[in-house]
């Protein structure tokens, strides 16, 4: 494990248990460390360069996304296979960086873009491409939770220069690269956000005041038009993935999908959701690759994210 910042780090590193063996850490924040080893009993290595060093196969990165850079191309100049939480890294140019590295070393990278292996969102991608929408002219994505108004994303989590940004790079991400898989890449995007958070307690986190409820509007060729939603601030709230076209429409419906169509008869019925591809963690450590989560979908993501935000208003 290179780094524990990220707030999905003891989570993983569970995981990653349940199919081979974890065989340490490297975290350069003592207090993050010491956090860590509270919960999950394993060494921790003196430094980047001694866990490289390790025989470890591979390397799951949750370090500040601010580091990733580094991270990922120390590991892979390492030959370690690499997993790697979002973001890729928080520029285009330091992906390129990323990029030359994983190519020139031929190491594997895998990224956590789990949504894209739900077994929902999978029937609605699949429906969106068969072509029995027609022209599909409008997307809408949703991830939102209460982790800022019930205050239980942690104080790094809201810091600038490390996140990259608020809502919109973390819970955003996963809209972006689903958006992306229907209609490709956009030609304008405009975002509105805010500090929508009244807790006391998470507000006092917020030094940098990034966005923690946000949409981003987005133009592609075409003329098809999507709306990514994002939010820390909404309980309870469903997520949702919506795909119209000329000819009908499908979407997400709890854990089902329902969908309208020439091949319904022009009647909203309801799909089963069929089965869930294993999570990129899965994959990553079991060795079998699905299509959507490598270093090349990690870089459009981070392109996408970048016009989000130069777009904000």
């Amino acid at each position: 494990m290179l780094g524990v910042w990220h707030v999905h780090t003891k989570y993983h590193v569970r995981c990653a248990m349940k199919y081979g063996e974890v065989i340490g850490f490297y975290e350069k924040n003592d207090a993050l460390a010491e956090d860590f080893l509270r919960d999950i009993d394993i060494p921790r290595f003196n430094s980047r360069e001694d866990l490289l060093a390790s025989g470890a196969e591979g390397v799951i990165i949750c370090s500040a996304t601010s580091d990733h850079c580094g991270d990922v191309i120390a590991a892979a100049n390492a030959k370690k296979k690499i997993f790697c939480e979002k973001l890729l890294a928080p520029t285009s140019e330091e992906c390129e960086k990323i990029i030359n590295a994983v190519e020139e070393n031929g190491v594997e990278l895998t990224l956590e873009f789990e949504q894209k292996y739900i077994a929902n969102r999978m029937a609605v991608v699949s429906v969106a491409e068969s072509g029995e929408l027609g022209k599909i002219n409008f997307v809408r994505f949703r991830y939102c939770h209460s982790g800022s108004s019930e205050d239980h994303i942690p104080a790094h989590f809201y810091n600038r220069a490390e996140t990259g940004g608020g809502v919109i790079a973390d819970h955003g991400a996963h809209g972006f690269y689903m958006i992306r898989q229907i209609l490709g890449m956009p030609i304008s995007c405009v975002s509105l956000g805010g500090v929508a958070c009244e807790n006391p307690s998470a507000l006092a986190k917020n030094i940098d005041r990034v966005e923690d409820n946000a949409a981003t509007l987005m133009l592609f060729p075409g003329g098809a038009v999507a709306v990514n939603e994002c939010s820390s601030v909404c309980g309870g709230a469903p997520s949702a993935f919506e795909v119209y076209g000329e000819k009908g429409f499908v979407c997400t419906y709890n854990d089902g999908i329902k969908k309208c169509s020439p091949q319904t008869g022009g009647e909203t019925v309801e799909l089963p959701a069929g089965r869930s591809l294993p999570l990129p963690l899965a994959q990553f450590m079991k060795g079998e690759h699905y299509p959507g989560c490598s270093v090349y979908d990690g870089a459009a993501l981070t392109k996408m994210i970048e016009a989000a935000y130069k777009g904000m208003i």
